[in-house]
């Protein structure tokens, strides 16, 4: 940060400004997300006035007009004027990414910040204050039992498998190819929600057998909402904290090891080395930090986001590393993908 705050900054604080407005971006995105602009946009064959967009969706036509200037100074959306009125039409990712429509769409994703991040993080000076979370100020939920408040109503769940889905859609390729699987015959995803990152591994190691081993609810919700024809991936039941494991060659922990306090991480990682045979590993995919402190900052603010939601934390490498040694776990090999995840794996 030190090396971009320039002589220009010091003398106008555009960076700092620029900050201090992020939320203001972010509910732009997510209340467009909310009213259904994208999708009437995307179906729309012509572009259209503030007025029909206000119509449509039930909105003020000065509120709306203000709402899609914003995105278009944003870049997300189009405008041109004919006979003198403005029209409004999406750009090719906010077709791709925030319509509902799209085979890539984000916008479980977006509705999850919007309604469930958004509020928690307005108690960030608390969070950091007490070193808890913040589910029982915003939600009313005990801050201990932390899915109890992910999964605090069937509509809440569904939120988090949509937010689980778009993330592994967006990354799953990137995480499946980070290193080469195809090694290991039987692969079991713990803690894997909807299935759309042991897809993700199943088109990459056709060879191999892709399990998602989750909570009884959410492998039913997951068969329900989520499922795809000639799925080649197997759903089964169960609680990998208290109850056995199903055997594999490979277990996967995607987003699950920054949930929790090292303590609870390294009795998880225990049984998974006990239930290992030799030569069979584990592969952990998380956000990682910098070494040095430094960054990245989508890393930094999912650390936050630990706080402020659950119990865990990001960490670098090093921290990782060490987690997995203590439990016996040897050559372990790190890849960062550029994007928002990156991956861990380690052999017994």
């Amino acid at each position: 940060m030190a090396e971009h705050l320039s002589q220009s900054e010091l003398d106008y604080p555009f960076k700092l400004l620029e900050y201090f407005n992020g939320f203001r971006i972010s509910k732009v995105i997510f209340s467009a997300c909310e009213l259904g602009v994208f999708d009437l946009l995307l179906e729309s064959p012509e572009p259209l006035s503030a007025r029909h967009v206000a119509r449509e969706l039930s909105t003020s036509v000065d509120g709306m007009e203000r709402l899609l200037d914003a995105l278009v100074g944003m870049e997300i959306l189009e405008v041109e004027t004919t006979d003198g009125t403005a029209v409004y039409s999406s750009t090719d990712v906010a077709n791709l990414y925030l319509a509902k429509g799209s085979g890539k769409s984000l916008h479980d994703m977006i509705i999850y910040q919007s309604q469930t991040i958004y509020p928690l993080w307005n108690n960030l000076v608390d969070a950091v204050r007490e070193g808890k979370n913040q589910n029982e100020k915003t939600f009313g939920l005990p801050p201990e039992d932390v899915f109890q408040a992910v999964y605090r109503s069937e509509e809440e769940m569904l939120k988090f498998m949509g937010l689980m889905n778009s993330s592994w859609i967006l990354d799953g390729h990137d995480i499946a190819t980070a290193f080469n699987l195809s090694c290991f015959q039987t692969i079991v995803d713990l803690g894997g929600c909807t299935g759309a990152l042991a897809r993700e591994m199943a088109k990459a190691y056709p060879s191999s057998s892709v399990t998602v081993f989750d909570l009884l609810p959410v492998v039913e919700t997951a068969q329900k909402h989520f499922s795809q024809e000639n799925d080649a991936v197997v759903f089964q039941s169960g609680d990998f904290f208290s109850g056995e494991v199903p055997p594999a060659d490979l277990y996967v922990l995607a987003r699950i090891i920054h949930d929790w306090p090292e303590e609870k991480c390294l009795m998880l990682l225990k049984k998974l080395y006990d239930a290992c045979k030799p030569g069979g590993g584990v592969l952990l995919v998380e956000a990682m930090l910098f070494e040095n402190r430094r960054g990245p900052v989508t890393a930094q603010i999912f650390s936050l986001n630990m706080l402020v939601q659950m119990e865990g934390r990001e960490r670098p490498p090093s921290g990782y590393t060490s987690i997995l040694n203590k439990i016996g776990f040897r050559n372990v090999q790190v890849c960062r993908t550029g994007k928002s995840y990156d991956a861990i794996l380690a052999v017994r």
